[in-house]
């Protein structure tokens, strides 16, 4: 499915950021993310901003070397032709700089790869569904006999809400429910199959969201990106419940009792920890884990989740601290930034269309926000020194807490910097002749 993590990192071929580069055996699907882009039929998504300034200028290149022209043709002024021709120059650059991120994304970034060999280019969408599905289905097929770890990162549920035409109309809740339900029908098929090979009481299967609904996301008046519930704020927020709270849904018949409902906060990095613990595998001893394994949670020899404190950034910056009060078990949460909402009061970023992590798009607050998650899940109601008696006590515990936490932590270099999301050709994944990269091999490869 979606990896996500790109590719390359000096040469077009190196694959440093490959699957099969950090641990896994096989890989096959998106390198990259999944973008309107790829559909061709929503605005774009990829460097919106930047591509806005492209076009902006384009057009005023444009309107001033209409305008010289017609002075010069008509004697109204004097001006060189030298000058004329090196704006109508500046102005092609930036047409061409417009449309190369903005014609050529599908081409560049919607690409499908079976392990290190691009398969297409672009991807055909309306047969990718199938496509993951049967690789998922083969891998387990393939591997029924001895251990495996299958980790199928779906499309679905991610903009532009890739649903084939047999799922199309069928939610009252118009694509997006359409997507949820082709989502549930591609789940249900790897259920199928697992049962049918006799696997089910062998299998540890671990099902969940990587974040909460995309508020942002709009077609026209449709919401194309969820709905959070009571929860405020959502995917790309930092640390508000609505972008992080996802449910967790396990199945191990034999072994972990059906039905039975956890209240505990988790964490995705615990997923890492469980696995290694089936697998009879050696946690690295070199740093910090911040996962925990879940087996004990699960079985119910523990009763509380082993994260006193979840630390949510956004980006590389601390937004909000989680302290789960073992001995009350009370959930508190401290805000230190929160994004400034578009327009104010609407719960998300609708001007921007993603929140920020810093700058003025980011309201600091000392002392910090405070909730009472236990009782205000909603985050309805900040409290204070004057509302609440335990205020200095629990913002005395999350600060000494954060302090320990930054002592763990490894300097790493930004992966949002400016020079890590331009584009860069000279590192560009290309089944063909660069700049003309497409190709169709599934079809020959199936």
């Amino acid at each position: 499915g979606k990896w996500h993590m790109g590719v390359n990192c000096k040469t077009r071929h190196d694959h440093c950021h490959h699957p099969l580069n950090h641990g896994f055996d096989y890989f096959y699907g998106m390198p990259f993310t999944l973008v309107n882009e790829c559909q061709g039929t929503d605005d774009p998504e990829l460097a919106k901003s930047l591509q806005d300034t492209y076009w902006f200028y384009t057009q005023m290149f444009i309107f001033a070397v209409f305008t010289l022209v017609i002075g010069k043709l008509a004697n109204l002024f004097p001006v060189k032709w030298k000058i004329i021709i090196c704006l109508a120059i500046c102005g092609l650059l930036h047409f061409i700089s417009w449309f190369s991120s903005y014609g050529f994304t599908k081409y560049w970034n919607c690409i499908l790869m079976r392990n290190h060999d691009i398969t297409e280019q672009p991807m055909n969408l309306q047969k990718t569904t199938s496509n993951m599905l049967k690789e998922a289905i083969i891998f387990i097929e393939r591997n029924k006999h001895r251990p495996f770890l299958l980790f199928v990162s779906l499309l679905h549920v991610h903009t532009p809400l890739i649903t084939t035409e047999k799922f199309q109309g069928r939610s009252r809740h118009g694509l997006y429910g359409d997507n949820v339900e082709e989502m549930d029908w591609m789940v249900g098929r790897l259920l199928d199959i697992i049962d049918k090979e006799d696997l089910k009481n062998t299998t540890f299967i671990y099902f969940a969201s990587d974040h909460g609904g995309f508020l942002e996301a709009h077609r026209r008046n449709s919401q194309l990106g969820g709905w959070n519930g009571i929860y405020k704020g959502g995917k790309g927020m930092g640390g508000w419940e609505g972008g992080i709270r996802v449910p967790g849904i396990v199945r191990w018949p034999g072994v972990l009792p059906a039905g039975t409902v956890i209240d505990e906060p988790t964490s995705l990095m615990d997923i890492y920890l469980t696995v290694v613990q089936l697998a009879g595998g050696a946690v690295p001893q070199d740093r910090v884990m911040d996962g925990h394994t879940l087996l004990p949670l699960l079985q119910g020899t523990e009763q509380h989740s082993r994260h006193e404190f979840l630390f949510h950034y956004c980006g590389v910056f601390l937004h909000a601290v989680r302290w789960h009060h073992k001995d009350s078990g009370t959930v508190w949460k401290a805000h230190y930034a929160t994004p400034v909402f578009q327009p104010e009061g609407s719960g998300a970023c609708y001007r921007r269309g993603i929140c920020p992590c810093f700058g003025d798009g980011v309201t600091h607050h000392n002392p910090p926000l405070l909730f009472n998650l236990s009782q205000d899940p909603s985050e309805a109601n900040p409290l204070s020194a004057d509302t609440e008696p335990l205020f200095d006590t629990v913002m005395r515990r999350i600060r000494r807490a954060v302090e320990e936490h930054r002592k763990t932590l490894t300097p790493v270099p930004q992966q949002l910097s400016p020079y890590n999301n331009i584009w860069k050709p000279w590192l560009q994944p290309c089944c063909g002749t660069f700049p003309f990269c497409w190709c169709h091999e599934e079809n020959n490869k199936a």
